[in-house]
């Protein structure tokens, strides 16, 4: 960690730097910059192929020098840009004169008039940022996801075949499996990523208050619409149309909601995991070097859930804040979504700690089976359920009843409480082998 981590006011740039370090390319106010950069080098591009009668002699063997410009940009350009934003007090009009700034240099500012022509600045905002999160999402927390969802996929198959006590209410219930149990999270995360493949990553790109005013009125014979739907398609976006001065990010409110119910699984999933740690069903792999506890020695916390858990919820309430916040916009526009998208990075980088730290915890996990057959053999009333119900099939006189009187007496129920039971039923024999044949460890259902 470097001295500049230590004095960081957030721990995502602090204590967690080396984890978040891959969002400084997405999220980064360098990175920003160089996004914006990007939008409107690419919109130039667009605007020439069409192409606009002013840009028809434009070399397009250029093109690619152009595109250098954002692909080579470097932290003291974003410096030079955020200089000339000191005198503009205007962040994406001192992009496009550091634009100009380079157009100049590579003597093409004859045609330097087209960068950002039409446009108003949450054109460049409202894909540069849309882009910078699903390129941070793709590149950086589906990996990532899909390595914990792996690891739970493995331990689901590892584990199909292991009975364990269920607890409903906090109480002994129908025996389970262990693997199942895990195939239960396995499930309602794949379910919510598949959801997430459908969901869309919105931009605005539509001039001054929406209807590409400017763009018609200086090219009435073009379909501009046409063209913004096109150019926003090939930044792997799509345009929301018909919009307002901004973005109105409803469907990036919904992309927040997916991830932040899917955090929620996560957390869902820690806590049960820490429960099963305490009732000594896992063990953590030891690393002798580490301390549990600063007082008590014997101590293997589990941390890395504790971890996962605190950074989830510290996700999901930025990432609630967000879907409710940004829809919201006083008419045609005001200002307030542009401070708070700058916060959009703060939820990712919690959830890469987390992620981390499940890969980790789930890593150390050793399952103790002998913990868990204890406490299946301790828990023989759990059989009862299976008990009445055959008996109900063979239309047994209060079974329920009965098996309830035998329960709930507050005294031990073990093996031969059950076996004493059955072999006292007034059913035939073959019904009473059926019903020796079931325990703790083989009701367990599919």
């Amino acid at each position: 960690m470097s001295k500049s981590s230590l004095l960081a006011v957030s721990p995502v740039d602090g204590r967690y730097a080396r984890q978040t370090e891959p969002l400084r390319e997405y999220f980064s106010e360098f990175a920003l910059i160089r996004y914006r950069i990007r939008v409107e080098i690419e919109y130039f591009i667009a605007l020439c192929e069409i192409p606009l009668p002013q840009l028809a002699d434009f070399d397009a063997g250029r093109f690619e020098s152009l595109r250098d410009i954002y692909r080579n940009f470097t932290p003291e350009e974003a410096e030079r840009v955020k200089d000339i934003e000191k005198t503009t007090n205007h962040d994406v009009k001192a992009v496009e004169y550091f634009i100009k700034e380079k157009f100049r240099e590579m003597d093409i500012m004859k045609w330097g008039e087209f960068v950002h022509f039409g446009l108003t600045s949450q054109d460049i905002n409202n894909t540069s940022i849309p882009l910078s999160i699903r390129e941070a999402v793709e590149n950086c927390w589906l990996p990532l996801m899909e390595e914990v969802l792996d690891i739970i996929r493995r331990m689901a198959e590892e584990w199909k075949d292991i009975p364990m006590l269920a607890k409903t209410h906090g109480q002994p219930a129908s025996p389970t499996k262990v693997g199942k149990e895990f195939k239960v999270f396995q499930v309602r995360l794949e379910e919510q990523l598949r959801q997430y493949s459908l969901l869309t990553y919105p931009a605005k790109f539509g001039g001054a208050t929406g209807n590409m005013n400017a763009h018609k009125v200086a090219y009435p014979g073009i379909d501009w619409p046409a063209f913004a739907d096109s150019f926003v398609k090939g930044l792997g976006l799509r345009r929301s149309c018909p919009t307002t001065q901004i973005e109105h990010y409803d469907n990036l409110a919904a992309i927040f909601d997916n991830m932040r119910r899917i955090n929620t699984i996560l957390i869902d999933m820690s806590r049960d995991i820490w429960t099963y740690i305490s009732m000594e069903y896992f063990r953590q792999k030891v690393n002798k070097n580490e301390v549990g506890s600063s007082a008590m020695p014997h101590k293997v916390n589990p941390i890395d859930f504790e971890n996962a858990e605190g950074n989830l919820g510290m996700a999901d309430a930025v990432l609630t804040f967000l879907s409710m916040k940004l829809p919201i916009s006083r008419l045609q526009r005001d200002l307030t979504d542009s401070t708070v998208l700058r916060n959009v990075g703060v939820p990712v980088a919690h959830e890469i700690i987390a992620l981390n730290s499940l890969k980790k915890g789930l890593g150390k996990l050793i399952l103790n089976e002998a913990a868990i057959e204890a406490d299946l053999e301790r828990n023989w009333a759990v059989v009862a359920e299976a008990i009445q119900t055959i008996l109900r099939r063979e239309n047994y006189p209060n079974p329920y009843e009965t098996l309830k009187a035998l329960t709930r007496t507050g005294s031990v129920i073990n093996h031969r409480t059950i076996s004493d039971f059955i072999d006292g039923l007034d059913v035939t024999e073959s019904v009473k082998e059926e019903l020796r044949a079931i325990s703790p460890m083989t009701y367990t259902g599919f």
